[in-house]
C-alpha cells in the first residue's frame, strides 16, 4: 500500500466549495497499483491532483470520515535516517533511495512526508532545505548536519553520524522513560485503589458501626469524614484537578516565564536534580560534538545545540556562550561566564580547545555524563521501589487500622 504525498498547492479547491476526504485508487507511471487519500473539493479535482503526480485514478470515493493518522515518532526518524544513510553510502541516488525508504515503511504518515521531501528535492530544493520546511521532525541539528555533508560532499558519513546521534538519544531517554515507568504505575494504581476504598467501602464499614452505637475512635472518625467528603464531592474534585491539570500544561505551553521556573526546579530537586542535570548535559554535549565533528563552525553548531538539552536554563546559557563566542571569547571561558556549566565540562572544553579535539572532549563528557545517568537510575529504581512499598504501607496500614479500631474496642467490651 503506497500514499502519496499531499499537495497543498494541486488539491485545495479555489471555489467556495467545502474540502471533504476522497479515498482513491490508480496506477503509477510504473504500472503499479497505488492507493491513499486526498482533501479536495469534488473528484474532479482529485483527478486533477493525482494525474499531476503521473497517477491514473481507477477508482475514487468520498469518506464521510477522517482516518486517523499516525504519529510520526522520534524513532522513526531516527529508522529512517539509519536507513537512508545505508542507501546513500551505497551509491543509490537521492531521489530512488527516497523512493525505496518511504514505500518500506509501516507508517503511512511518514511515507507521505517522505514523499513530500523527495518531491522537493526533485524540484530542486536542497535536501537539507527540504527537511527544513518540516521543523516538527527534523530539528536545526538535524538539517545542520545535512547542510555540512551536503557543502562538503560527505553527506553519507554525516547521515551515519546523525543516525548514531539519534540513536544514542533514543536510547538515553528509553533508560529514563523505564526507569520512571514502574513507580509512576505503582502510584497510579494505588491512588485509584485508595480512592475506591475511601468512596465505596469505607461507607459500608460506616454503616455497620453504626449499628454498634458506641462512640468511635478518632482515627476512625477522621477517616469516615475523610470518606463522606470524597464520597460527596468527587465529581467535583475530579473536575477541579482534571481542569487544574489541563490548565497548568496550557501555561506552560504559552509562559516562557513559567517554563523558565519549572526547567529551574527541577534541576535543584532532590532526588531527580542531579539525574535531570546529568541527563541535559549528556544531551548537551552529545550534540555539540556531532555538530563540531560534522565541520560545522562554532557558531552555527551554538545555535543549533540550543535547545538541545531540553532545559530552559541550558538554552538561556548556550544563547550567552553564542554571544561571547561572536565577540571572539574562547568555548571554555564563555561557559565558564554563562554559570550553566559544571567544572568537568569546562575543564574538558579547555582541554579539547588547546589540543584541537574538542569533538573528542565533548564526546567523552557525553559517555560520561551518559554513563552517570545509568549509574543514578539503577540507583534510583532500587531505592524508589521499598520507599514505594513503605508509603503504601503506611496508607494501607493507616486504613485497616482505623477501621478495625472500633472492631477491636467492641471485642475489649464483650
Amino acid at each position: 500500500m503506497n500514499v502519496m504525498p499531499y499537495n497543498a498547492a494541486s488539491v485545495e479547491s479555489s471555489t467556495l466549495t467545502p474540502a471533504v476526504n476522497y479515498a482513491w485508487e490508480g496506477e503509477d507511471a510504473a504500472g503499479r497499483r497505488v492507493r491513499g487519500e486526498l482533501r479536495c473539493a469534488n473528484p474532479q479535482e482529485v483527478r486533477l491532483a493525482l494525474r499531476r503526480q503521473g497517477i491514473l485514478p481507477t477508482r475514487i470515493q468520498r469518506r464521510w470520515w477522517a482516518t486517523p493518522k499516525r504519529r510520526i515518532s522520534p524513532k522513526d526518524i531516527a529508522v529512517f535516517t539509519r536507513q537512508f544513510a545505508a542507501m546513500t553510502k551505497a551509491g543509490v541516488p537521492l531521489l530512488r533511495g527516497f523512493d525505496i525508504v518511504a514505500r518500506g515503511q509501516a507508517n503511512a504518515s511518514l511515507t507521505a512526508l517522505l514523499l513530500n521531501i523527495r518531491t522537493d528535492v526533485e524540484a530542486g530544493t536542497p535536501l537539507s532545505k527540504a527537511f527544513g520546511r518540516y521543523p516538527r521532525h527534523f530539528d536545526r541539528l538535524y538539517c545542520s548536519l545535512v547542510e555540512a555533508g551536503e557543502t562538503a560532499g560527505v553527506l553519507d558519513a554525516m547521515l551515519e553520524r546523525l543516525a548514531l546521534h539519534l540513536e544514542k538519544a533514543l536510547a538515553l531517554r528509553s533508560r529514563i522513560r523505564a526507569a520512571l515507568m514502574y513507580p509512576a504505575v505503582v502510584v497510579a494504581t494505588a491512588t485509584l485503589v485508595v480512592s475506591i476504598i475511601m468512596v465505596f467501602v469505607i461507607p459500608a464499614f460506616h454503616e455497620v458501626f453504626r449499628s454498634f452505637g458506641a462512640d468511635l475512635p478518632g482515627p476512625t472518625r477522621v477517616l469516615i469524614g475523610m470518606s463522606e467528603f470524597m464520597a460527596r464531592w468527587w465529581p467535583l474534585l475530579l473536575t477541579l484537578l482534571v481542569t487544574a491539570l489541563c490548565a497548568a500544561a496550557h501555561a506552560l505551553q504559552r509562559q516562557p516565564g513559567l517554563q523558565a521556573w519549572r526547567d529551574r526546579t527541577l534541576l535543584v530537586l532532590p532526588i531527580f536534580g542531579p539525574l535531570i542535570e546529568k541527563a541535559c548535559l549528556a544531551r548537551w554535549t552529545r550534540t555539540l560534538a556531532t555538530l563540531h565533528g560534522a565541520g560545522v563552525p562554532m557558531g552555527q553548531a551554538l545555535a543549533a545545540v540550543r535547545g538541545a538539552a531540553g532545559n530552559r536554563v541550558y538554552d538561556t546559557a548556550t544563547g550567552h556562550v553564542q554571544q561571547e563566542i561572536g565577540l571572539g571569547t574562547s568555548l571554555a571561558i564563555a561557559m565558564e561566564r554563562s554559570g550553566a556549566f559544571p567544572d568537568l565540562v569546562l575543564q574538558m572544553c579547555a582541554i579539547g580547545e588547546e589540543s584541537g579535539a574538542i569533538d573528542t572532549m565533548l564526546g567523552k563528557v557525553a559517555d560520561f555524563y551518559e554513563t552517570e545517568v545509568s549509574d543514578l537510575l539503577t540507583g534510583l529504581s532500587s531505592l524508589i521501589e521499598p520507599l514505594i512499598i513503605l508509603l503504601l504501607g503506611l496508607v494501607i496500614g493507616g486504613i485497616v487500622v482505623a477501621l478495625y479500631l472500633p472492631i477491636f474496642q467492641l471485642g475489649q467490651i464483650v
